[in-house]
């Protein structure tokens, strides 16, 4: 049981508020929500990096990083970074597709792009930030730990996607089922390569490239 109460703590400290903060407010219903550089800015010094701090404080608690298999990016890296991307925009349009077939399931918040250069600098910034803690909790702590927890690699990556799917909640049903989709193939990505840099990267790119999308 003591191995379950840090991931659960964790996830109720770093992502709970995020999967029911938005339904809480009413901001689930369908609307376009503006860019805001002071926010985002905010965002990434006050809650992206203290949280992957965090995050990696407990993981380097047990390991170092060259125990845990961590080092600068590299060649091991390529492969994973460009198999994610394609996936994840695949899967991000199919679903975009399919769900304009169905206007009686509410499609969520429309994220608007900024409109000044300074404003797509801190965009990059904050999707590089956000990529790595979720990948970092997500996908490298909960599957790492999934022996301690006594999960096979299947059970592990459905409470991967489970946890982080809801966490996308407030983009309403669409975007739990393209969070779901797209945990599956980082999870396996990443079980396959071993490669934090890699996926992380790759969801990075995938969460910039939705922004620019929404400018065509």
């Amino acid at each position: 049981m003591n191995t379950f109460i840090e991931p659960l703590i964790l996830y109720a400290v770093l992502f709970f508020r995020i999967s029911t903060g938005s339904m809480l407010s009413g901001e689930a219903a369908e609307n376009a929500v503006e860019f805001s550089t002071l926010a985002e800015t905010a965002r990434i010094f006050l809650y992206n990096i203290p949280s992957l701090a965090l995050v990696w404080y407990l993981l380097l608690k047990v390991k170092s990083l060259k125990e845990w298999g961590i080092t600068l990016p590299g060649k091991r890296d390529f492969i994973p970074a460009v198999m994610a991307p394609p996936a994840l925009i695949l899967i991000g349009l199919t679903i975009s597709i399919a769900s304009r077939h169905f206007n009686e399931i509410p499609s969520g918040s429309r994220f608007l792009p900024p409109q000044e250069f300074i404003s797509w600098i801190i965009l990059i910034i904050s999707c590089i930030s956000t990529a790595y803690l979720e990948e970092s909790f997500f996908r490298f702590y909960l599957l790492s730990k999934r022996k301690e927890m006594g999960f096979g690699p299947h059970r592990a990556v459905l409470v991967s996607v489970v946890s982080f799917s809801l966490c996308h909640i407030y983009e309403g049903p669409w975007g739990f089922l393209n969070a779901a989709l797209s945990g599956v193939v980082l999870a396996f990505i990443f079980l396959r390569f071993r490669s934090l840099h890699g996926i992380a990267f790759g969801h990075a790119l995938y969460n910039v490239m939705v922004y620019v999308m929404g400018t065509a």
